[in-house]
């Protein structure tokens, strides 16, 4: 996905002048990349939020119009307010077409799983998976098809598909999902077994105990002269 975003040089660095910017309603960025001067620039803020929140999130291609000049570029570095919610600053990286990058994909679940179906829940354990290709080729996101898993099974890095043009680089053994059984039913049956190891030990030291008080018994009913246990 390819989106256009306008900005505008800016003059004077530092907190003053970028609290003025974003009081304006504008992001302060930074455009650098491929031997290039960085370049100081303002962005409007609404329109950096509505090309942020597309499928494509931080992946999304922007055509940067400054001045006279574009950039193809790739959002990164993001800083927000995390108490007024507003971006404080954002670097845009320069990339061309014909180069290839590296990226961060996100990875989401689809099909629904028999194991989930059956009591067991779903731990998704890899969010994002790496990988490289050109500017124009970055998928969306890669999907993992869940819809064959049981309790026990997981699926991994090695079982996603890549669109052409695309390579995997993240370790492919990574599990990216797996159905296990709750944690509150785990705690039930070690509870259980527990216990049960406990009732065992109870019979086994209550069998012991009668074989002793019958050993004992049967040598207090010996004959008089004889010892217990002897064969005359």
């Amino acid at each position: 996905m390819e989106l256009k975003l306008k900005a505008e040089l800016r003059e004077g660095h530092g907190k003053g002048p970028a609290r003025r910017l974003r009081a304006d309603g504008k992001v302060p960025a930074t455009v650098y990349g491929h031997g290039m001067e960085p370049l100081s620039v303002a962005v409007d803020a609404r329109d950096l939020f509505h090309i942020l929140h597309t499928d494509a999130g931080s992946n999304v291609l922007i055509d940067l119009e400054v001045g006279s000049d574009n950039h193809l570029t790739l959002p990164r570095e993001i800083q927000r307010d995390h108490v007024k919610g507003r971006f404080v600053h954002v670097d845009f990286l320069a990339v061309r077409r014909d180069v290839k990058i590296t990226v961060d994909v996100p990875v989401h679940l689809v099909g629904e799983s028999p194991g989930v179906k059956e009591g067991g829940v779903i731990e998704h354990q890899t969010w994002e998976v790496r990988a490289q290709c050109l500017p124009g080729d970055v998928p969306e996101a890669f999907e993992a098809d869940i819809s064959g898993l049981a309790i026990g099974d997981s699926v991994r890095v090695s079982d996603l598909r890549a669109p052409e043009g695309v390579e995997i680089l993240s370790n492919l053994d990574d599990v990216i999902a797996s159905v296990v059984v709750p944690a509150i039913l785990r705690v039930e049956e070690e509870v259980a077994e527990e216990e049960l190891a406990e009732a065992v030990e109870g019979a086994e030291a209550v069998l012991e105990a009668e074989g002793a008080t019958e050993g004992e018994a049967a040598e207090h009913e010996a004959p008089p002269g004889t010892e217990a246990g002897s064969g005359e």
